[in-house]
């Protein structure tokens, strides 16, 4: 068939979900002389729905093909629905978006919000599907002919108002093919900051806590507010830190993460402001790949206040960023940065997707998007993959 305008059949069919009802109808189908143009399915609880565009030229008699589709929809029990027109768009739409909408709960009026204002912009939505029901529900959503700055603000501002999380990326093969993840450590992989709970151990909490929080919130020189906080636990015993170990708590959600993206063969990475006498076991533990942490310094067994070498700090994690990028041959703009605070920025906006963790607002206001549930695993459903994906894989492979 040529360029021109075609003649089209929209043949639509709805009904109890069964094994070989996609095949019956394209059985029947492959006696006519009719081509493929489009088609989409989508089962909600058993029941199915089928729509399949065919495209003919004006000589075909569309006829025989119209009374075939009712003959398939009476012998399998569904309702079918035909409609013809004329297409010449049949090549496929351009600038295409992945609208992802995480809710717990997610309520109606989120995905009405979410719908109208991409109605406004005058784009459409092309397909939907749910990636997940569960810790959080997941909705994704294939747009067309919007433009994705002017989409990702208006989704912003209406996902503020619905308390739901919202992401809007490209869609196409490098959406798949991110391959290195990079994330901060301390209120991200982990529940809370490892300095604080040094500090409990030290007596000097309260002082310490007030430092991180201006430090996260992007108050105070990273560098300087670390060097401070380690100067307060000066004389404390080394052998803290290995109470401190088994006092921390992985972030809802990380094993599942990390354990499905290693099978995916992402390679895997942890950047922190924190310390490797604790972010090393995290390593072993989980099978990370890179790592970057600050080492405090320790001498007659006791920690002096100060750390060795330079501090990892928002430069530095940006820098880490890269050059894990280039250890696994991975090209920056394929690379995954999730953090939380203010010395997370740069190596947010480095990644070819920078993710918010239940951050602060100013962080929020700077990433790709944000994720605001404490389930760390539902940053796969940003990456494509969904629940019964994770579950599947769990079940083949139960270690």
């Amino acid at each position: 068939m040529d360029g021109s305008p075609q003649r089209t059949l929209l043949i639509t069919l709805t009904g109890r979900d069964r094994p070989g009802v996609t095949s019956r109808l394209f059985t029947t189908l492959a006696e006519f002389p009719v081509t493929v143009a489009d088609v989409e399915q989508v089962v909600i609880r058993g029941r199915l729905v089928l729509g399949v565009l065919v495209a003919y030229s004006d000589g075909a008699d569309i006829g025989q093909v119209w009374a075939a589709a009712e003959r398939v929809a009476g012998d399998l029990d569904m309702e079918v629905e035909l409609s013809t027109g004329r297409d010449k768009r049949l090549p496929r739409r351009r600038g295409r978006l992945h609208v992802t909408v995480l809710g717990a709960p997610l309520k109606p009026a989120a995905m009405a919000g979410i719908s109208g204002r991409i109605a406004a912009g005058g784009a459409n939505i092309d397909r939907i599907e749910r990636l997940a029901h569960y810790p959080v529900t997941c909705i994704e959503l294939d747009v067309s002919g919007a433009d994705p700055d002017a989409l990702r603000a208006d989704l912003a501002k209406e996902a503020a108002e619905q308390q739901v999380d919202v992401a809007v990326q490209h869609a196409g093969l490098h959406r798949r093919a991110k391959r290195l993840i990079v994330m901060d450590v301390d209120s991200t992989l982990i529940q809370g900051e490892v300095i604080e709970l040094l500090a409990e151990h030290a007596g000097c909490l309260d002082e310490v806590a007030k430092v991180t929080e201006a430090a996260m919130r992007g108050e105070l020189d990273f560098e300087g507010s670390l060097r401070e906080r380690v100067a307060l636990l000066a004389g404390l015993d080394a052998g803290a830190i290995d109470d401190v170990r088994r006092e921390v708590q992985l972030a809802s959600g990380a094993r599942t993460m990390v354990r499905t993206l290693k099978r995916l063969d992402y390679k895997f990475a942890i950047v922190s402001g924190g310390f490797t006498q604790v972010t090393d076991a995290l390593v072993d533990d989980l099978g990370i790949d890179y790592s970057a942490a600050n080492t405090l310094e320790i001498e007659n067994g006791k920690l002096t206040g100060r750390v060795v070498g330079p501090v990892i700090d928002r430069a530095g994690k940006a820098a880490a960023l890269e050059r894990f990028a280039r250890e696994a041959g991975v090209p920056v703009s394929q690379t995954v940065a999730i953090g939380d605070g203010a010395n997370d920025l740069d190596m947010l906006q480095a990644a070819g997707l920078g993710v918010a963790y239940n951050a602060k607002p100013v962080v929020r206001q700077a990433a790709d998007t944000a994720v605001n549930v404490p389930y760390l695993d539902t940053i796969l459903f940003l990456l494509g993959i969904s629940r019964e994906e994770i579950e599947a894989a769990d079940a083949a492979d139960p270690r």
